[in-house]
């Protein structure tokens, strides 16, 4: 299985970023496909996922300003952030969960939001 993440950077709060996530090497037809963020001395939380159905969970506290879409079949995780805030930064994992099996991750890619 590959996960290849692209997007990220730095921005200053009240901008907005973007991230891709496209899986492959994997042929298991029922999971969610998204991304988790885990910001420097905190646990790593789930930010947005999407099923194959197209079923999409956020975070509560994101309160919308993070929409995440699948493109490609599927096979890939588009997360768009705006109105982004310090507390946005960290380090962003893709994450593949295949339900009843395991999950793989990214290698994950920096967002730094500046105030």
């Amino acid at each position: 299985v590959q996960l290849v993440e692209s997007g990220g950077g730095l921005v200053q709060a009240g901008g907005s970023l973007s991230l891709s996530c496209a899986a492959s090497g994997f042929s298991f037809d029922d999971y969610a496909l998204g991304w988790f963020r885990q910001a420097p001395g905190k646990e790593r939380e789930m930010v947005a996922r999407m099923n194959i159905a197209g079923s999409a969970t956020y975070l509560d506290s994101l309160m919308g300003r993070f929409t995440i879409s699948r493109i490609q079949g599927g096979s890939t995780v588009h997360l768009e952030m705006n109105s982004l805030k310090p507390e946005d930064t960290g380090v962003y994992y893709c994450n593949l969960f295949m339900y009843g099996a395991t999950e793989y991750w990214g290698q994950g890619t920096q967002v730094t939001v500046s105030s």
